[in-house]
C-alpha cells in the first residue's frame, strides 16, 4: 500500500466583503435588532451574534492552516467578549479587553524586532506579496542590506503605532458606547453599535496607516534597488497582473 497523498492547503484569497459581512454586519444586526425577549433574548442573541465571527475565524484557521498569532488572538478576543456578556461581568471589563488585544499585538510587533522573524516581515515584506529573493539579491549586490534593515525596523515601529492607535480608540469607544450592565438587551444593542462604529472610526484609519507603511516600505525598495512595483511583485501576483493587462488590451482591440 502506498501512503495517501498529502494535499497542500488551499490558497487563501482575501475576501474583504465576506469578512465585513460575517464579522461585523451580521453580528451587529443580530445584537441590535434581535436581543429583545420577543426575538432571541439577550443571551441567545449574544451567543448567535458572536458565533459568526468566531466560526468564520476558526474556519479560516482550519481551512487554510494559517495558525498565526494575530488570527488566534482575534478568536480569543471574540471568546472573551462572549464570556463577559454571558458571565454578566462589569461592562468596564469590555473596555479593558478591547484595548488589551491590539495593545498585545503592538507589543508583540516591538518584541519581534529583536528576533529573527519580525512580524512586519510576515505581514508586509513576505513572499506572498513581494519577490523577496529578487529584492534581497539586489540589496546584497548594491551593499544596501543594512540600510534596508534599518528602514524595515522603522516600518516595524510605525506598524506598532497603528495598534497603539487601535488600542486607545477601542477603549474610548467601549467606554463611550457600552454603558449598560452586561447580560442585558441594552448591553447587546450597545455592543452591536460599537462593532458597527468601530469599522469607520478604527478599522478604516488603521487600514490607511497600513497602506502608508507599505508605501514607505515600497519607496525604500525602489530607492535602494531601482525596481518598479511590477518588477518586485510576487510571481503569482505578477502573473495575475499580466493576465488582466492582456485581457484589457484584447478587449480594447476587439
Amino acid at each position: 500500500m502506498t501512503d495517501p497523498e498529502i494535499q497542500s492547503p488551499p490558497t487563501h484569497k482575501p475576501r474583504p466583503w465576506v469578512d465585513l459581512l460575517v464579522s461585523i454586519i451580521i453580528p451587529s444586526v443580530i445584537l441590535m435588532k434581535l436581543s429583545g425577549d420577543e426575538y432571541l433574548g439577550s443571551v441567545m442573541a449574544l451567543v448567535i451574534g458572536l458565533a459568526f465571527p468566531l466560526g468564520w475565524g476558526l474556519f479560516e484557521l482550519v481551512r487554510y492552516r494559517k495558525y498565526n498569532f494575530i488570527a488566534v488572538l482575534g478568536i480569543v478576543s471574540v471568546g472573551l467578549t462572549g464570556g463577559i456578556g454571558l458571565m454578566e461581568l462589569d461592562a468596564g471589563w469590555l473596555a479593558i479587553k478591547e484595548a488589551a488585544v491590539p495593545a498585545v499585538i503592538g507589543i508583540a510587533v516591538l518584541v519581534s524586532t529583536r528576533t529573527r522573524y519580525p512580524l512586519v516581515r510576515t505581514l508586509l515584506y513576505n513572499p506572498s506579496v513581494l519577490n523577496v529573493d529578487k529584492i534581497q539579491a539586489v540589496l546584497k549586490e548594491n551593499g544596501s542590506e543594512e540600510e534596508f534593515e534599518a528602514r524595515l525596523l522603522k516600518a516595524s515601529y510605525f506598524f506598532s503605532l497603528t495598534f497603539l492607535f487601535s488600542s486607545i480608540m477601542n477603549f474610548v469607544l467601549a467606554k463611550w458606547i457600552v454603558t449598560s450592565p452586561s447580560g442585558t438587551q441594552a448591553f447587546n444593542e450597545e455592543l452591536g453599535r460599537m462593532t458597527l462604529v468601530s469599522y469607520p472610526m478604527i478599522a478604516i484609519p488603521s487600514m490607511i496607516m497600513m497602506i502608508a507603511i507599505f508605501y514607505y516600505l515600497w519607496r525604500s525598495i525602489r530607492r535602494l534597488t531601482g525596481y518598479t512595483l511590477e518588477d518586485v511583485m510576487a510571481p503569482h501576483l505578477a502573473a495575475q497582473h499580466d493576465n488582466k493587462s492582456s485581457d484589457t488590451s484584447t478587449g480594447n482591440g476587439s
